[in-house]
């Protein structure tokens, strides 16, 4: 009998709740239809005030070849024997704080923003920033710039321009870029970019990548290829006065089978140039071997920077059609008033 109680309880509800319904619909039709209607010209007004964002997405993966072992890891490479092993050292993933910080730094996306949009050099990518959120106007309007401003122009003061740069640098970080590590134990990094224009989302996300990732890497291993440097110009400069030496010494050698065994200063001229040239063989020898020790130190510290995902044209975007605006337009007030009007 409980149970029976029970249905007819819930069936008496949901009968009221229905009659309550259909009498809503009867009696404020009118008034849903009305308020549906300009809800809909509202979506539709929406759709086509509302700025299109376009969202460039990289991720790109930062991996260093030796977390450890250095040159002398390098020269135990050479006679078989993995040092770095023998430490408790081996590959692995940076934590790349880092290229972090270097991605949000103020320099680097200055530098980006002052490279050519396209094949104009004397306009920028700061110039089309300004052109796409209309901030060239608003400065022409304000008494304190009260011109027209390209960044590449020569005749712009200095200060003005640098002023007005840090400006777009701070609304880019802002509202337009971010950068994040989605799981800190591994190298994978995500560099965003959400702007009203497809192609400056896309060179500005690229370019920054470029543009960190190259710095990164020259920084890592700037000293080894200094070193490499200084060891092929002596190298060199050893390895000329070798071919010298043993002319020279060649040529006291042919000196010496017609000689006058009497003759001690003639001898004792070869035995020299035999002896520097021995010391100089000597000396190119090591020289070579350490190069060579340089450049596989070069190769091992080297950080590998790979590109996981890129953008591809067309970019995904928010764009929301005009009779997308004009369904939720009319449906979303329907909705909300006839759930006031029932309750």
């Amino acid at each position: 009998m409980q149970t029976d109680s029970k249905n007819n309880s819930a069936q008496n509800l949901l009968g009221n709740v229905f009659s309550k319904i259909v009498a809503t619909i009867k009696e404020r039709y009118k008034l849903l239809l009305l308020v549906g209607c300009i809800g809909g010209l509202s979506g539709i007004a929406y759709t086509a005030i509302k700025h299109t964002k376009y969202h460039s997405e990289i991720t790109f993966l930062v991996e260093e070849s030796k977390a450890g072992g250095g040159l002398l890891s390098s020269l135990g490479s050479q006679i078989g024997i993995d040092i770095s092993s023998m430490a408790g050292a081996s590959n692995s993933v940076i934590s790349g704080d880092n290229m972090l910080e270097l991605l949000k730094s103020k320099s680097m996306m200055q530098e980006v923003l002052l490279t050519p949009f396209e094949n104009d050099s004397n306009y920028v990518l700061a110039d089309r920033y300004a052109d796409v959120y209309h901030l060239r106007t608003k400065w022409a309007a304000d008494s304190k710039v009260g011109k027209v401003v390209l960044f590449k122009d020569a005749k712009i003061p200095a200060r003005l321009r640098d002023s007005l740069l840090s400006e777009i640098i701070k609304r880019v970080y802002k509202k337009e870029f971010s950068v994040s590590k989605p799981d800190k134990k591994l190298g994978f990094f995500k560099v965003s970019v959400n702007s009203n224009d497809e192609k400056f989302s896309q060179y500005l996300s690229e370019r920054i990548i470029k543009n960190a990732t190259d710095f990164y890497v020259n920084n890592k291993v700037s000293r080894l290829k200094n070193n490499i440097s200084r060891l092929e110009h002596r190298t060199d400069s050893i390895g000329r006065l070798l071919n010298q030496k043993t002319y020279a010494s060649m040529s006291d050698m042919q000196l010496l089978l017609n000689l006058n065994p009497a003759d001690v200063s003639a001898q004792g001229s070869a035995e020299i140039s035999q002896r520097d040239k021995m010391v100089l063989s000597t000396v190119y020898a090591e020289l070579v071997k350490n190069l060579e020790i340089s450049k596989t130190a070069l190769v091992q510290e080297t950080p590998t920077i790979q590109i996981t995902d890129k953008p591809i044209l067309p970019l995904e975007n928010d764009e929301l059609k005009w009779y997308e605006g004009l369904l939720i337009g009319f449906f979303a007030p329907i909705i909300f008033l006839f759930v006031i009007l029932v309750i």
